[in-house]
């Protein structure tokens, strides 16, 4: 009747914009690498009650704007059938418009954990679908393998890349995704990379295109990712505010972490290709 499961965050590695489509929005090619590190979601079956609700709403967050609400009744429409009531709490641990997909992982969660309390037995590939719908980074979250991304981000290869351990710091700001990609000198034509790279040997091949847009608009991040860059290469994840340093141990992330200056929040997470989404719901097989 109740089952609790994670919403991990992931990384973009690397985030190339190689181009513009009709439609406005931005093809991209990016990597995708989870962290053992997210939020936490825990679905109680109410068969008295009809519907889908939050334990607790999420502050400044409408219930028709949120994610999770979003995906449940994305699903129940899919099922296309009464199926038994849903209370769903979360413990938010990733910070909102951080870059680190917490929205769409915490939809991804609903949609693989309601998939299994309501036993409707679709697929991954259908799950991805309904997610998509949702969000451009729902699908790696569904399929939870690390992946190189094409598309808007929906077109996954699985990848990879070095399990290390990483500093994310997250700024006091938050950035504006539909500003950053509406920005004059934003690059747009970064040449396609042709197969997914394991993110090993030159990391200076890679950037975030985004990030010398939203180092000018949010002085904060500009800050951040000055102080964190003394350590090693140090990178925008996404479009978010959060930026991250890659480290080979645990103990040399965690030297830097506790010398960061005050005034920012963050984590150190370990990277990790298979989402600790899937590991738990493997362990429940």
């Amino acid at each position: 009747m109740t089952l609790t499961l994670p919403a991990p965050a992931k990384l973009n590695l690397f985030l190339h914009i190689v181009g513009r489509r009709p439609d406005g929005y931005h093809e991209l090619q990016t990597l995708f690498q989870f962290l053992d590190y997210g939020d936490e979601l825990t679905f109680t079956l109410t068969p008295g009650h009809a519907g889908v609700r939050l334990a607790t709403p999420m502050p400044g967050v409408p219930d028709d704007d949120n994610l999770i609400l979003r995906a449940a009744r994305a699903l129940e429409t899919r099922a296309g059938r009464r199926l038994p009531g849903v209370t769903i709490a979360i413990d938010k641990r990733l910070p909102m418009g951080g870059g680190l997909g917490g929205g769409s992982s915490d939809a991804a969660t609903t949609l693989l954990a309601l998939n299994h309390l309501w036993r409707l037995g679709l697929d991954l590939d259908t799950l991805a679908g309904i997610g998509l719908g949702l969000g451009a980074d729902v699908p790696v979250f569904v399929h939870g393998q690390a992946a190189f991304g094409e598309g808007v981000g929906e077109r996954l290869t699985p990848a990879h890349p070095p399990e290390d351990w990483f500093v994310v710091l997250k700024p006091d700001c938050h950035t504006n995704t539909g500003k950053i990609f509406s920005e004059e000198g934003l690059t747009r034509d970064t040449p396609k990379i042709k197969i997914a790279p394991a993110f090993e040997g030159d990391a200076s091949r890679y950037r975030n295109d985004c990030e010398d847009v939203v180092r000018k608009l949010y002085p904060e991040v500009n800050q951040s990712l000055e102080w964190l860059s003394q350590f090693g290469p140090a990178r925008l994840t996404g479009t978010g505010a959060c930026i991250f340093g890659r480290f080979p141990t645990e103990s040399a992330a965690r030297i830097i972490w506790e010398s960061k200056p005050s005034g920012i929040t963050g984590f150190v997470a370990k990277g990790v290709n298979l989402s600790p989404l899937h590991k738990k719901l493997t362990e429940l097989e």
